[in-house]
């Protein structure tokens, strides 16, 4: 694909520079921080401590619906919730520098929750449960929905536009694709939710645990869905699935009915994985991070699971 690369022009000198202009004096420290989707680095600063600056990722959100995410984290974090919001410069958390549009965050500590644990799920499960009563007040606008045309349909084109696709399995892949575009509708018809703003990315690595208990961090993916997107990918299975149920109801009720959309939810994340690592290809980290997809081997292991999904979504 001819599409620059994203980043390019996102060097260490830019980097501190944006964070200066952000009101903050780095050191000189420098570290980059896991990332794909955007780019993550900690700085050092003069006044001590460390900053955490995020730049995003070009033409994927408008200023618009990154201004949604910021406004509901400060709307969290006015109820008293313990979530990670950016700082602000001059009255605005959405900067820009050098072309670039970045977020300054204060660096907070802690390690990822232990989900095998009744009592962290439960604490977890009361967490979200708030986190939907700020989420249930107003829509967001500009950010869209967990929907099939986002999770569904737009994964798979950029996989036909790859090239990574093996043309020998094209076929099958529109077939399966197909076939995930039925069943999902009628599984979300069956089942309709109210749709609230969520975290939407809620696993393990979004969230910040010490003493004091969990705190949310990273809501790039925050969009419109079922309270359940936001449940279960901290549950490993029925049991802790209740354990933070648990936890949930006794802070907000639960629509039950809503657990019968987690084998379709899965599905979406599988499809949207792999349309995500196909439309950023050309991101010269996603070859390096993703090796695997461009192998045929792992597209047939791909189909292979896709048509396992759709046996549990037709059962």
């Amino acid at each position: 694909m001819s599409r620059a690369a994203p980043y390019a022009g996102l060097d260490p000198e830019r980097v501190l520079a944006a964070v200066e202009a952000a009101g903050h004096v780095p050191d000189g420290r420098l570290l980059a921080l896991p990332s794909y989707e955007n780019r993550v680095y900690q700085v050092g600063l003069e006044a001590g401590g460390f900053a955490v600056v995020k730049f995003y990722r070009p033409g994927r959100w408008t200023d618009a619906a990154i201004a949604e995410e910021h406004g509901f984290v400060a709307e969290l974090a006015a109820a008293e919730l313990p979530v990670v919001a950016p700082l602000a410069c001059a009255g605005r958390t959405l900067l820009k520098h050098g072309g670039f549009r970045y977020a300054v965050y204060p660096r907070r500590g802690g390690h990822a929750p232990v989900l095998e644990s009744a009592e962290t799920l439960a604490w977890l499960g009361r967490l979200l449960a708030r986190v939907h009563e700020v989420g249930a007040r107003t829509p967001f606008i500009a950010r869209g929905a967990l929907d099939l045309d986002a999770f569904l349909r737009q994964p798979a084109a950029a996989v036909l536009d790859s090239g990574l696709l093996p043309a020998h399995r094209e076929a099958a892949y529109r077939a399966a694709m197909a076939r995930l575009d039925r069943l999902l509708g009628a599984r979300f018809a069956a089942v309709p939710a109210r749709l609230l703003r969520l975290h939407g990315d809620c696993h393990a690595g979004n969230v910040l645990w010490t003493e004091a208990g969990p705190a949310l961090v990273d809501f790039d993916d925050a969009r419109m869905g079922p309270a359940v997107q936001d449940l279960w990918m901290l549950a490993t299975d029925e049991v802790a699935m209740e354990q933070l149920l648990e936890g949930y109801e006794q802070v907000r009720p639960f629509a039950r009915a809503e657990l019968a959309l987690v084998p379709a939810l899965r599905t979406l994340r599988q499809v949207h994985h792999a349309g995500w690592i196909a439309a950023r290809w050309h991101d010269p980290a996603f070859p390096h991070a993703f090796p695997f997809a461009g192998e045929a081997r792992w597209w047939d292991e791909h189909l292979a699971d896709l048509d396992s999904l759709a046996e549990d979504l037709s059962a």
